[in-house]
């Protein structure tokens, strides 16, 4: 049985005329005739009983209507599924962040274009460190990562969103917290707080390199267990921070956020997949971050 002797079956219970059906489907009668002749004989009873001017259904025939129509529709659904997840529109999508990312904003605006243009693909998040999404995605765990740069990506491809300044974090009692603008030297006698190197060795590096061009090697006070979380430790007293510019989103009480002064220090925030993607969800995402990159840099 083929799928097209559904079609033109229907058609002819629809019409329960012959040449009418042919009509409508858009072929000759007699092809139509022939089909279902081999329907009937490949089911074994009569569908139709023929009249000179007109058909009509047999018992057989009625139940076989209800059936056919259901695997129609069925085949039908099926077909719009397929296409729709070969555009990925649907399916799933399972995404890292690295804990600092999210406070940039046009990492919320890209999850909102994404979340409005394919809004019934599932979405699964998970938060880690850009060093443990980089090895997630290497090895299938994960689709793909936002993540923190710079990072050693090895053989991921990497799609950069967006660039940004690192600041210092002062507590309010700082004798710098009056300045809008701080130069490291002058930060050299204090404890420094910084996340744990395996974190983000890239940038942890950049850092230590900066502070030593500054003329001082700095004396770490405290680790933070994130970056995001610097902020809490310099309001508790335990040392100033260098954190990239969209921490200062977090409101915590008792610590003030001031530029650098003389060599600019920055970070970015990319996104890292295998090579020679084919996931649809996937590509559609990166083609909604090249969008709101496109619009950043305008901006």
């Amino acid at each position: 049985m083929e799928f097209r002797q559904l079609r033109y079956f229907l058609a002819v219970a629809e019409h329960l005329h012959f040449t009418d059906a042919a009509t409508h489907l858009g072929i000759a009668q007699p092809p139509l005739s022939q089909q279902i002749l081999k329907l009937e004989r490949e089911i074994g009873t009569r569908l139709f009983i023929r009249h000179p001017r007109r058909v009509e259904l047999t018992e057989a025939g009625r139940l076989f209507r209800e059936r056919a129509q259901r695997i129609v529709e069925d085949a039908r659904e099926a077909f719009v599924e397929v296409q729709n997840a070969g555009r990925g529109e649907t399916g799933r999508l399972s995404l890292g962040f690295a804990g600092s990312t999210v406070f940039h904003p046009t990492v919320a605006m890209t999850m909102q274009q994404y979340r409005h243009a394919y809004e019934r693909v599932s979405i699964s998040c998970e938060e880690s460190n850009s060093s443990l999404l980089l090895d997630k995605v290497a090895e299938r765990q994960l689709d793909a990562a936002l993540v923190r740069m710079p990072l050693n990506c090895r053989d991921l491809v990497v799609e950069p969103l967006v660039d940004e300044d690192m600041l210092v974090v002062l507590p309010a009692s700082h004798r710098l917290s009056r300045r809008r603008r701080v130069d490291l030297a002058g930060l050299a006698k204090d404890p420094f707080i910084l996340f744990p190197r395996p974190i983000g060795p890239n940038l942890y590096d950049s850092i230590i390199s900066a502070c030593r061009e500054a003329g001082f090697a700095p004396a770490i006070g405290m680790e933070s267990p994130q970056i995001s979380s610097a902020a809490n430790l310099v309001a508790a007293g335990f040392g100033v921070a260098v954190v990239p510019a969209s921490i200062r989103q977090i409101q915590v009480e008792g610590v003030s956020y001031h530029e650098l002064q003389g060599k600019p220090l920055s970070t970015g925030i990319a996104l890292i997949h295998r090579q020679r993607e084919k996931s649809p969800t996937v590509l559609n995402f990166v083609k909604v971050l090249r969008q709101q990159r496109a619009a950043s840099r305008a901006a």
